[in-house]
This record gives structure tokens, C-alpha cells and sequence, in this order.
């Protein structure tokens, strides 16, 4: 069988409040890591989120 072509991410906050979005991307089409500025409750602002390995 052949890979799936979307793959599960973790958007980490950069605030390092330990908040994260989970989602999903295509892996062919967006091979560098993906940046998203995005609401963080913590912190109560928007900040980037970075994506990460899900564990």
C-alpha cells in the first residue's frame, strides 16, 4: 500500500506555555515545517505555533 498523503502534526506554542493545536498537512506538497500564527488561551494573544512530532 502507498503512504497517506496528509500526515498528523502538533503546532507547538512559542510562548512555551506548553498549549498545541493538532492537525493536518500534506507531507508532498509543504516539506518545510510548518508556521502558523494562531490563539494561545494561556497567554491570551495570538503567537506562532511551530510544528512538532507528535509523540
Amino acid at each position: 500500500m502507498a503512504k497517506p498523503a496528509s500526515i498528523k502534526i502538533r503546532l507547538n506554542s512559542t510562548a512555551d506555555t506548553g498549549f498545541f493545536y493538532v492537525t493536518k498537512k500534506n507531507a508532498r506538497t509543504m516539506t518545510e515545517k510548518m508556521v502558523v500564527k494562531k490563539y494561545d488561551p494561556v497567554v491570551r494573544k495570538h503567537v506562532q505555533f511551530r510544528e512538532g512530532k507528535i509523540k
